[in-house]
């Protein structure tokens, strides 16, 4: 089901910027954010950053890949002086999410560090296929503008990945259970870490990408 809500395009200044760097369905954002009335496209370098741009880091893949892809395509610096000091908000989406943490078990590199924790695989359980693949409930622990107009509790999106950000309770804000319980949502201040897809998520999605696009 489609939002009944929508956007217009009367504030110009509003910008989606999504950070191409060969990997996620940066289409799948674009094409989200139109339905929904706001102004979203790719970009392949910084030059088209200004001060009321908000973010979007996609993912697809193993963490040493990602990270490597991003920091061919992007100066890791500048995008450090953009989030950590500029505070512009972006959100991480699946491995985009996970490279925004300090490391993971799936490789040896090191992630952007924005989140001081570690990637860890989804712990094995008979009867459960990794990766987990499919809908899924979130469960939301605690209030953020992120969640605006969606329900109390569970709500689903859809899954892709057999790897979570294993961080503390401050950051955690959804949790979802599959082999165990992991953390689906975290955020730290400006920095916006979704496990599922939301561009694959339709209402419950859309709800997200529309309030993020909002904060």
């Amino acid at each position: 089901m489609e939002l009944q809500i929508r956007f217009s395009y009367s504030n110009q200044k509003l910008m989606i910027k999504i950070l191409d760097y060969g990997l996620g369905n940066i289409k799948a954002f674009v094409n989200a954010y139109d339905r929904i009335g706001v102004r979203a496209k790719s970009i392949q370098n910084f030059n088209e950053i200004n001060t009321s741009d908000k973010l979007i880091l996609p993912g697809v893949g193993h963490f040493d890949y990602a990270i490597t892809k991003l920091s061919n395509q992007f100066n890791i610096n500048d995008l450090n002086k953009i989030v950590l000091d500029q505070k512009t908000p972006i959100l991480g989406v699946c491995v985009g999410m996970q490279i925004m943490c300090e490391r993971s078990e799936e490789g040896q590199l090191k992630g952007l560090g924005w989140f001081t924790n570690s990637v860890k695989k989804l712990p094995e359980k008979d009867n459960f296929i990794l990766p987990h693949m499919g809908w899924n409930s979130i469960d939301i622990l605690k209030s953020n503008p992120l969640f605006k107009d969606l329900n109390e509790g569970k709500n689903s999106m859809y899954f892709l990945h057999s790897y979570f950000c294993d961080t503390n309770d401050d950051l955690t804000y959804a949790n979802t259970s599959y082999t165990s319980e992991f953390q689906s949502i975290i955020i730290r201040e400006n920095v916006y870490g979704i496990q599922g897809h939301p561009e694959k998520s339709h209402e419950v999605g859309e709800r997200l990408l529309k309030n993020f696009s909002e904060l």
